[in-house]
């Protein structure tokens, strides 16, 4: 049932102009979400919402996020060409297929080992490759980095110093930093070994982000 159908491409197309009327500019991003067939993350029960802009229940307390939010995320990061990009958070799988239609190399991690398990199924079957790690976003991939770009998709009450540690100098961290009811959208700009240039770019609310003690 992988079918991406001309009325598929048709909705995504509309979403596009959706999201470009809010704001979003940069046409590598546009492009990213107008290619990214979206119903195939969503479970059958919601698939006529697929191309909605909103956000929408994956499971395990979790949810695919709105494509707006995505793609706000993706425009601040500003992956380019065989970046090396971490996200924090695959969730469904979807902010990881933009990042890689941006042409970015993409590693992504996962606490909820049911969204990892799908998300592993999922992506090759729909032509994404993404490196896909099942552990403690906190911890970020001490062993793959440093990292050009990361991307946390949960919300934190303070950047792990771990993450910033693994963002090669030069590099932008985004992530949604606040409260559990209410986050800022941040970008870091990391412009020496200790040295960082945060910016605010208005509020969300996201899900937060599990601690490596949480259980499954």
């Amino acid at each position: 049932m992988m079918q991406d159908t001309f009325r598929h491409k048709g909705l995504r197309k509309k979403l596009v102009e959706e999201i470009k009327a809010k704001g979003i500019k940069n046409p590598k991003v546009l492009e990213a979400i107008g290619k990214v067939p979206r119903h195939l993350f969503m479970d059958s029960s919601f698939l006529e919402f697929a191309y909605q802009d909103k956000a929408f229940p994956i499971g395990s307390g979790q949810t695919i996020s709105q494509p707006y939010t995505v793609a706000f995320q993706t425009e601040l990061l500003k992956p380019n060409e065989n970046e090396k990009v971490l996200e924090i958070g695959t969730g469904s799988g979807y902010q990881a297929c933009v990042l890689l239609e941006t042409g970015a190399r993409v590693y992504s991690v996962e606490r909820q080992k049911k969204l990892f398990d799908k998300a592993s199924r999922l992506l090759p079957g729909i032509g994404y490759r993404p490196k896909l790690f099942y552990g403690d976003g906190y911890a970020g991939l001490p062993t793959f980095a440093p990292f050009d770009k990361i991307l946390i998709t949960a919300s934190v009450s303070k950047i792990p110093q771990a993450l910033l540690s693994q963002l090669n100098t030069g590099g932008t961290l985004v992530a949604p930093v606040g409260s559990e009811n209410i986050q800022v959208m941040q970008s870091i700009c990391k412009s020496g070994p200790e040295e960082y240039e945060i910016q605010h770019h208005g509020t969300f609310r996201f899900v937060p982000m599990l601690s490596n003690t949480a259980n499954d």
